[in-house]
């Protein structure tokens, strides 16, 4: 009886197409035997593959709730919230997991960052004003004259109700000689709606004019401030700019960038 490989390579070899004269099959230089060998391995190799457990990628090092300290290739459940490290295969950490924030301590976080967001919020603001201030002025007898001109304005506006109080405070004379002229009669109601009218024009003047006297004060201490401040900016400014200079090999800088130097400069 023939071996099976041999027989098997007769059938493939009866199913191969003949050459032109017709004489029998075209020879082939590989056999059934090769190809269901072949095909048998790589089966087996893959099967070998999925077999072998997978190489682990790290090591979990975390503590309990006793302090003990473990090591495990997965991180049990009961221990997911906790802090752990992971670690490599040679023992070195490559991240570190925070344990899962308490609500106690994610209202705190959240109060940390609203706070941290306020902060920012005011630093840019002070920036915003900063920039505005030095693209407003260029010297100090620019924020004078602006703060000359400002207060100005208010003056006017007191002198105004001044000169108004003082119209009102002439008709209430008035309006009195004819009250003294009754002798003693009830004044008519029109008089008295004059006399309350009067009255209230008085008041609103008067919380008119205190009102201003505050603003002056209020102007006066706003434009102060903001000389100060550019004085300070435009030293800043001069600082930089000479140690740059000094970084760049095209000047020397003062010792120190002295503030009182670059004070009196830039009052000049």
């Amino acid at each position: 009886m023939m071996p099976l490989p041999m027989k098997l390579d007769v059938q493939r070899s009866a199913s191969l197409p003949r050459d032109g004269a017709g004489s029998g099959p075209v020879a082939r230089p590989e056999s059934a035997w090769v190809f269901a060998a072949s095909t048998l391995a790589g089966l087996a190799l893959a099967a070998l593959i999925l077999s072998v457990p997978a190489a682990r990628a790290a090591t979990y090092k975390w503590v309990d709730d006793q302090g003990v300290v473990h090591y495990t290739d997965k991180m049990p459940p009961e221990a997911i919230n906790k802090g752990s490290v992971e670690l490599n295969k040679q023992g070195v950490q490559i991240k570190k997991n925070d344990p899962a924030l308490t609500p106690e301590q994610r209202r705190a976080k959240a109060a940390e960052d609203e706070s941290a967001r306020q902060a920012a919020k005011v630093r840019e603001e002070i920036a915003r004003k900063d920039r505005a201030l030095l693209q407003s002025y260029t010297t100090e007898s620019e924020i004078e004259l602006s703060k000359k001109r400002a207060l100005g304005t208010i003056d006017a506006q007191i002198q105004s109700a001044q000169a108004y109080v003082a119209t009102l405070n002439n008709r209430k004379d008035e309006i009195q000689g004819r009250l003294t002229a009754l002798n003693g009669k009830p004044p008519p109601p029109s008089i008295e709606r004059e006399v309350a009218n009067v009255n209230d024009e008085l008041e609103k003047q008067a919380d008119l004019i205190a009102t201003k006297r505050k603003e002056i004060a209020v102007v006066t201490a706003r434009y102060d401030a903001d000389k100060q401040r550019w004085r300070e900016l435009r030293q800043i400014a001069e600082a930089e700019a000479e140690a740059a200079s000094a970084a760049a090999g095209k000047g020397t800088p003062p010792p120190s960038a002295n503030p009182a130097t670059v004070s009196t400069r830039t009052k000049k």
